[in-house]
C-alpha cells in the first residue's frame, strides 16, 4: 500500500503532560506535511506510569515506560509510537524499529532548586538532591560526594513539588522536558554535558513503527532528522555495548557538525567515588562504530570491575560499596 493511500494514522503515546506535548508536536509536523491524512492520539497506560512507590532502578524493568505501547504497536492497536528516545532499551522488540529520529532539543540536565545555588558549587554542604536516575546519582556523587541523594519518581509537576514536601534543596530533569513544557525559567542553572553527560538520547523524539508496514515509515520519513540519528546511534551503541541487560549508571552525549561526530561518556559506579570518562571523534557516517569502539575503550580504562561491582550490587549479591 502507498503513503497515498492512507487516510488516517494511529499515534499512541504515554498520558503524561510532556508525552503528551510530545505526541501533539509529532502529529503536528505529520499534519503539516500530509494535510489529506487524519491524525489520531490514543494514549496507553504503562507500567512505568503505574509503579511509583519504587525507584526505577530497584524494579530493573528496562522497558518500563514503553513495553504496553509497544504491545500496541505489534498488535496492530496503534500505527506508530511516539517515545522519549532515553526511554527506549537498546533491544528494540522483533519486528518493530526506529522509523524516525525527532531534532534534538537542548540535551542537558537542569538543576531546580529550592534555593539560591547558581551552579553546582553554590549548593550547600550536605545538601539533599532528589533523583531516581543512577546517571545522575553517580555524577552528581562525583561532582559533590557531600551530596544526599534522595529517590524521588514521578512527572515534572510531581518532581518540582517534592522539593517543598521533602525539603529537598534541589531535583534534577532534563532540560528538554522543562522547555518543552515552558518552565525552563524554574531552571537554577544548566549542568554542561561535560559536567553531567546526558542520557543517551536524551531531548530526542523517538517514532517507532512496525518493520512490515512500508507505507507508513514512507509517511514518517519526514519527521526524521538526520543529525539526530547518527548522534542517538552512536549513543545507543554505546550503550548497548556497556550495559549488557542491566541499569547501569551511563550518560552518553554526541554531537554532529559538518559531518563530523564527537561522542563523550560517562561510565560510574554508584557512589561516584569510581568513574571513567572519555571521547571519541570521527565521521558521522562512523556513527555506530565510533560508539562501539568508546564503549570499548572506556571498559578497558577501569569501565570492567565498574560494571562489576554495578551488576553485583543490582542481583543482590553485594551492597553499593562506599570506597574510602
Amino acid at each position: 500500500m502507498s503513503a497515498s493511500k492512507i487516510d488516517s494514522i494511529t499515534l499512541g503515546t504515554r498520558g503524561s503532560e510532556l508525552a503528551l506535548f510530545q505526541a501533539r508536536h509529532i502529529a503536528w509536523q505529520l499534519q503539516r506535511q500530509h494535510v489529506e491524512i487524519s491524525v489520531k492520539i490514543k494514549t496507553i497506560t504503562t507500567s512505568g506510569d503505574k509503579i511509583l512507590d519504587s525507584p526505577l532502578a530497584r524494579i530493573g524493568d528496562k522497558g518500563l515506560f514503553v513495553k504496553e505501547i509497544e504491545n500496541e504497536l505489534i498488535s496492530g492497536g496503534i500505527d506508530i509510537a511516539v517515545h522519549s528516545c532515553k526511554d527506549l532499551p537498546t533491544g528494540i522488540p522483533a519486528g518493530l524499529m526506529i522509523a524516525a529520529y525527532g531534532k534534538r532539543e537542548d540535551a542537558r540536565d537542569a538543576f531546580i532548586s529550592g534555593g539560591p545555588a547558581r551552579n553546582i558549587d553554590a549548593i550547600r554542604k550536605g545538601a539533599r538532591i532528589g533523583t531516581s536516575s543512577l546517571r545522575r546519582r553517580s555524577q552528581l556523587k562525583a561532582l559533590r560526594p557531600d551530596l544526599q541523594i534522595v529517590d524521588i519518581r514521578g512527572n515534572v509537576d510531581t518532581r518540582i513539588r517534592k522539593i517543598k514536601e521533602l525539603e529537598l534543596d534541589g531535583t534534577v530533569l532534563a532540560a528538554a522536558g522543562i522547555r518543552r513544557l515552558e518552565r525552563d525559567d524554574e531552571a537554577a542553572f544548566f549542568f554542561t554535558p561535560e559536567q553531567m553527560v546526558p542520557a543517551v538520547g536524551q531531548g530526542v523524539i523517538a517514532v517507532e513503527s512496525r518493520v512490515d508496514d512500508p507505507a507508513v515509515r514512507k509517511l514518517i520519513a519526514c519527521l526524521n532528522d538526520a543529525g539526530s540519528e547518527s548522534a542517538v546511534t552512536a549513543e545507543r551503541a554505546l550503550m548497548r555495548e556497556l550495559e549488557g541487560g542491566c541499569q547501569v549508571p551511563i550518560g552518553g552525549h554526541a554531537v554532529v557538525a559538518g559531518g563530523e561526530l564527537v561522542l563523550n561518556a560517562f561510565l560510574g559506579s554508584l557512589d561516584g567515588s569510581e568513574f571513567v570518562r572519555d571521547r571519541i571523534m570521527g565521521p558521522q557516517a562512523e556513527a555506530e562504530s565510533l560508539g562501539l569502539e568508546l564503549a570499548r575503550r572506556m571498559y578497558g580504562a577501569g569501565g570492567k570491575e565498574i560494571l562489576a561491582e554495578v551488576r553485583a550490587a543490582e542481583e543482590g549479591r553485594a551492597p553499593p560499596v562506599n570506597h574510602p
